[in-house]
């Protein structure tokens, strides 16, 4: 056989040996001494006390030494035969698991210990009532914040709340609070009158002592109570631009039919008139000889003029292009210039909204309860997070997120992003929010189905402008929602 055979076929067998190994499961390892000698025949008293040993494994029978002289054991002591057979009983070998454990774990969000509830009251001006509960076993510090709308002021403040400004036009509501254990304690805003039909949404959201984390945010929208509508008739048929055209339409071929019928009657009339004339000069008695058949003049069919049909053409086709303009008009201006086109690759609709509104998209429902950001040039390492541009700033945003499906879904940092002037968007900082939430990746695990989690998310961006808007999406195909910032 030539050698380069013989090592094939010997690479052959070493690869099916392995093979073979491989796919045997493992086996429980025996013990050195149940493995080395056989079970020893049954030991008899011997005068001196000494403790029973098993023969050594690697000593071979020729050069074993022989057993020192056991003492008479006690009677109640096990022989080492029983001992050997305990040892040697053999474990079954545990099957494979079926199907392999999942990788990740669906988030869970911590247990809440402080929950808040907002409402608003029926009344002509906005007034809205908060609750907070400390559903813990101990007393707790919190801080309560309400965000007011843009332009807006407060008239009562109860709780010993007070206004402040938040930035820009925003303002404030802030509470400091200690709440005993299982306890609610009711806080109440009024604001100053608006102008009707302006639904103003306030969320409100509950803090660490600090105000650095977020315990729940709870959100409400006041609308002024629906006043009872003037009726408003619909204008008569003829205040309508559709029926004036129609009817001026039809009044000039009426007037046109009119005209034309009375020339034809005119007409007929002087012809008659003319035949008569000259059938009397030449009247009178007949003679012998009869007269010459003279030929009657052909008539030729009367039709209506030419202007009259122009006229009537323009007239038509003035009341086809009014009508068409006018029912275009009102259907162009039903179209909603404020929905965002969306394109047939994405999942779900677009929804945009303002702070403290719950927008939903295909997987997520979003709100969006408040937007801090820092001074510039404060954004550095010492507050979490990577290197951050000289005159960086880090804007954190409080959101809170509910899964409405019934799966497991993932999202992650890079699909949530703060848009700046200019059309510039910066994606989340994970290492700040990490920081922010105590060193919980909230990006890490799938939120479980029907969960609902309040979070911080920040955003590291430069310049002296804050973000603009805030784009928050479940997944890379998913539409998304679009928050704008005060």
């Amino acid at each position: 056989m030539p050698a380069s055979t013989r090592h094939h076929r010997a690479l052959a067998v070493f690869v099916h040996c392995l093979g073979i190994l491989a796919a045997v499961p493992a086996l429980p390892t025996a013990a050195p001494e149940a493995a080395a000698a056989p079970r020893p025949p049954a030991a008899t008293p011997q005068p001196t006390a000494a403790t029973p040993q098993a023969p050594a494994a690697t000593a071979p029978p020729t050069t074993a030494a022989p057993p020192p002289a056991a003492t008479p054991a006690p009677a109640g002591t096990r022989p080492p035969v029983a001992m050997v057979a305990r040892v040697t009983e053999p474990t079954p070998p545990s099957a494979p698991p079926a199907v392999a454990p999942p990788t990740r774990a669906p988030a869970s969000a911590p247990p809440q210990q402080v929950t808040v509830a907002v409402a608003t009251e029926s009344s002509p001006a906005p007034r809205y009532r908060i609750q907070v509960r400390n559903v813990s076993n101990s007393p707790l510090e919190t801080t309560v914040r309400q965000e007011l709308p843009p332009g807006s002021s407060t008239t009562a403040i109860s709780g010993g709340g007070r206004s402040t400004p938040a930035g820009g036009s925003a303002t404030e509501v802030t509470w400091r609070l200690r709440l005993p254990a299982h306890s609610t304690t009711t806080l109440g805003t009024a604001l100053a009158a608006t102008a009707p039909g302006r639904p103003l949404t306030a969320p409100t959201c509950a803090f660490t002592s600090d105000g650095s984390r977020p315990y729940d945010c709870a959100t409400a929208t006041w609308r002024a109570a629906a006043a009872p509508a003037a009726e408003v008739d619909e204008a008569p048929p003829w205040r309508r631009y559709p029926v004036l055209l129609a009817g001026l339409a039809v009044l000039l071929l009426i007037s046109a039919a009119l005209v034309w019928v009375w020339r034809r009657r005119r007409g007929r009339r002087v012809t008659a008139a003319a035949l008569s004339t000259g059938g009397g000069a030449e009247g009178g008695r007949g003679t012998v000889y009869p007269r010459p058949a003279a030929p009657s003049p052909v008539r030729r069919r009367r039709t209506p003029p030419v202007w009259m049909l122009v006229g009537a053409a323009v007239v038509v086709l003035a009341g086809v292009v009014g009508t068409a303009g006018w029912t275009a008009t009102r259907q162009v201006a039903a179209i909603d210039t404020q929905k965002q086109p969306t394109s047939g690759a994405w999942v779900g609709t677009a929804v945009a909204g303002s702070l403290g509104v719950p927008l939903r998209e295909s997987a997520f429902e979003f709100t969006v309860y408040r937007m801090t950001c820092g001074a510039p040039g404060t954004a550095g390492k010492a507050n979490g997070g990577g290197a951050a541009p000289a005159n960086g700033r880090r804007c954190e945003a409080t959101v809170g997120v509910r899964n409405v499906t019934g799966e497991h879904q993932p999202w992650h940092s890079e699909l949530q992003r703060a848009y700046l002037p200019g059309g510039r968007w910066v994606s989340t900082d994970e290492s700040a929010t990490r920081t922010a939430n105590l060193g919980r990746d909230v990006f890490a695990d799938p939120m479980a189905a029907g969960t609902r989690m309040v979070l911080p998310l920040v955003f590291t961006v430069d310049g002296r402008d804050p973000p603009q808007q805030l784009e928050l999406r479940s997944g890379v195909f998913s539409a998304g929602v679009r928050v704008q910032m005060p």
